[in-house]
């Protein structure tokens, strides 16, 4: 793997701009500057050293097009495997958001086209839009050709961000006529949300069948509005279309208040289409994960329509405050998994996704209240994030640390990519240099 040489051509130019510039992390000899002299060398490193490298050498597929997710503990090669909408969408977003933050743009900015021809010639539904859930290596056959929002959302976020990135009119003019669609095919004008589940023409999946979230198909889900907020934060950022913004309040109305059972403080997954809570069978459960990952895009969600985070600071330092008591590892640092109502956490694994999104959101909250103990959880969350979830031999992060402390799992497959952890670095470096986004 080529760190050294990506990090020396990357990093090091971008390190002598921070120094030099007056809006840099030297800005003032405060805390902020104590905190970011600390924390922005490391960051970069595990950004530069460990996550960029490895999706950029060994991911881009030079013979189908796209990007090979399939490797195994030590990054060992599992063959072509097949291409699934959420990490090829990812992945776009990552080379993407990689360029537009100033990391090896050239680069960077050719593999995202890489896997942006990818979706758009084999993974779009040319005869009745939208994006296949999943299709072979080579993008010749549809092995689950269904639409789900969920993937739907990501490949709008990763086009909004390509656009950011590159400044592509083609590539807005195919986000906007996406977003359309989305609007047409899938908007509940009635209860707000969106239907998640339907057939490759866009008719409605059964309700009685799951899903390919593993829910039943008629369900709206936490867990897919929250990246369809996420996505919508982008693509109103790139389009600047009013009924994107109105559409992105919308969500932002339904990430902070129909998903949050008031009485727990905190938020539940599953949802009747008119918005009442299922909490029968194994429903009634929390993701501190999703939890914590809602407060920090909620930010970002009313930071790009311009409302104020005041009224929503309550609601943040609650989901906060119940993540803290019952998925928290004081410990140690980090987080588990999920847990059963007011209890603690029953599922203790600790995976690289939830550990990513905990460090971004602590250090919000953190700049948000200059309360200490955000900053706490960040930094013992990121002690254990150094120590126990990157892999420095072979790159990237484990997947998941077992309750005795064993690392397992795959460093990419379907379901993980490096969207979570190369954001949250790429985020808290730029929440420590206390700089807008480019």
């Amino acid at each position: 793997m080529r760190t050294k040489a990506y990090a020396q051509k990357v990093v090091l130019p971008l390190l002598v701009l921070a120094v030099l510039s007056p809006a840099g992390p030297l800005r003032a000899a405060d805390d902020g500057a104590a905190l970011a002299d600390k924390y922005l060398p490391r960051l970069e490193k595990i950004l530069m050293e460990n996550i960029a490298p490895f999706w950029f050498d060994k991911s881009l597929d030079r013979k189908h097009g796209g990007y090979i997710i399939n490797f195994g503990p030590q990054g060992q090669s599992k063959g072509p495997g097949t291409k699934m909408i959420v990490s090829q969408a990812r992945t776009v977003w990552l080379f993407a958001r990689l360029a537009r933050a100033g990391y090896g743009r050239t680069e960077n900015l050719e593999a995202a086209a890489h896997g942006y021809k990818f979706l758009i010639e084999k993974m779009w539904d040319a005869e009745h839009g939208g994006f296949y859930w999943e299709v072979d290596a080579a993008g010749e056959r549809q092995l689950k050709p269904r639409k789900h929002l969920y993937g739907q959302a990501f490949a709008l976020y990763a086009m909004s961000e390509y656009y950011l990135a590159s400044g592509r009119m083609d590539v807005l003019n195919f986000a906007t006529k996406f977003f359309h669609l989305l609007e047409e095919k899938a908007h509940d004008k009635v209860h707000g949300g969106y239907l998640e589940s339907f057939e490759p023409d866009w008719t409605p999946t059964p309700a009685e069948e799951n899903s390919y979230m593993g829910a039943p198909a008629g369900l709206k889900l936490m867990n897919t509005h929250l990246h369809l907020m996420e996505a919508m934060t982008t693509f109103y950022q790139a389009s600047l279309l009013r009924v994107a913004r109105e559409r992105l309040i919308e969500l932002i109305n339904i990430e902070s208040n129909a998903v949050v059972r008031k009485t727990l403080g905190a938020c539940t997954d599953k949802y009747d289409r008119d918005w009442t809570a299922r909490l029968d069978g194994n429903f009634a459960r929390v993701s501190y994960g999703h939890d914590i990952e809602n407060v920090w895009l909620l930010m970002e969600a009313c930071d790009a329509v311009g409302l104020s985070n005041g009224p929503f600071m309550d609601l943040y330092e609650t989901l906060w405050a119940y993540s803290l008591k019952y998925g928290y590892d004081e410990t140690n640092g980090g987080f588990y998994y999920t847990g059963d109502f007011n209890r603690p956490a029953d599922d203790r694994e600790k995976s690289w996704w939830v550990q990513a999104e905990a460090i971004v959101s602590a250090l919000r909250m953190y700049r948000a209240t200059n309360d200490a103990k955000y900053l706490a959880v960040f930094e013992k969350t990121f002690a254990f994030i150094e120590n126990e979830m990157v892999d420095w031999e072979h790159g990237e992060w484990h997947s998941s640390v077992t309750p005795d402390g064993r690392a397992r799992g795959d460093k990419a497959n379907p379901w993980k990519a490096g969207y979570h952890n190369g954001r949250a670095m790429i985020e808290c470096i730029e929440a420590l240099r206390d700089r807008p986004k480019p």
